[in-house]
């Protein structure tokens, strides 16, 4: 993590204006903290509920950890920057940001995908279940998805370790992201804009077939059942998820799939901050009023709470 020309970068955030950067501070803050609070609630639960403890409830687990670290590798620092006025950030924490935001970005759409695939095995295949879904394949799928996000995003990072900063050194960003970084970067960076793009295209053309083909079947699957009920219920397990895929892929289709968003540079500071920071706190409770089991075990657990606060 070395670069001969910039020690340093200035993070010019969202927005100049006092007044504004209280309001984003204050939306921020409360964002984070009900993201937080969220995903360690649903954390919670799968431990300590044994009727939390399947394969769906594993992946969601997994999920709501890959949600907290994705926003707090970019929040708290956004956060700092607006309480204290330093936006300074050295080379080395930029480069650690992009690193941890990217692994977990990327590693979310392969998780998404396989929580696709469990949906599938769980309506397609019910008597199965157990068996294909066992806890030693969970945890190799698991594995998977974190391998797959490092192998994505080594190439491009590797590629941008060598950039060369001689003009600027201000990111027009709250934080350090790869088309801001290659905007002001002096060095030739077609390349590299290629690589990110293809392992962005890759990423998400590999995850959705997967997503798609998988509903595709569900949906099949779910017409032919004898009853509206079974149909009804078999759609609400499902729709959590098909809520949380379509805003997901949505927001990251736009910006990397949309030539105008590199360049609006405003437009892919809110989208990124709409990833960041609306995602990880819409997802937990997306998922738990969605979900009777999960809101029962929360139920639950304020009721043990407080029987034992009384005594």
């Amino acid at each position: 993590m070395r670069n001969g020309t910039v020690t340093t970068f200035i993070l010019l955030g969202l927005t100049d204006d006092p007044h504004l950067q209280v309001l984003i501070f204050i939306f921020l803050f409360l964002t984070y903290m009900l993201s937080i609070t969220g995903n360690l609630t649903i954390i919670t639960l799968t431990f300590v509920d044994a009727r939390l403890k399947t394969p769906m409830y594993f992946f969601l687990k997994n999920f709501s950890f890959l949600e907290i670290s994705f926003t707090s590798a970019c929040i708290p620092r956004y956060l700092y920057n607006i309480a204290t006025g330093d936006k300074v950030i050295t080379y080395n924490d930029c480069v650690i940001q992009v690193f941890f935001t990217d692994l977990c970005g990327v590693t979310e759409f392969f998780l998404l995908a396989t929580m696709s695939y469990d949906r599938y095995v769980a309506i397609c295949k019910p008597l199965h279940y157990v068996t294909i879904m066992s806890s030693k394949v969970c945890r190799i799928l698991i594995i998977c998805c974190w391998t797959a996000g490092l192998c994505i995003i080594i190439p491009p990072l590797s590629l941008g370790l060598n950039l060369k900063f001689c003009d600027s050194n201000m990111i027009e960003h709250f934080g350090c992201d790869a088309f801001p970084l290659v905007k002001i970067s002096c060095s030739d960076t077609w390349f590299m804009e290629q690589t990110v793009v293809i392992c962005a295209v890759l990423t998400l053309n590999m995850t959705l077939i997967c997503v798609v083909l998988s509903y595709a079947y569900i949906i099949k699957t779910i017409l032919r059942f004898p009853s509206v009920q079974q149909r009804k219920k078999a759609f609400s397990t499902c729709s959590s998820h098909m809520i949380v895929v379509s805003i997901t892929y949505g927001t990251c289709i736009f910006i990397y799939m949309n030539p105008t968003a590199k360049e609006e540079v405003t437009v892919n500071k809110v989208v990124s901050l709409l990833i960041s920071s609306i995602s990880p706190t819409l997802n937990p409770f997306i998922y738990t009023l969605r979900n009777n089991q999960a809101k029962k075990a929360f139920k639950e657990s304020i009721k043990r709470i407080a029987l034992l606060s009384t005594k």
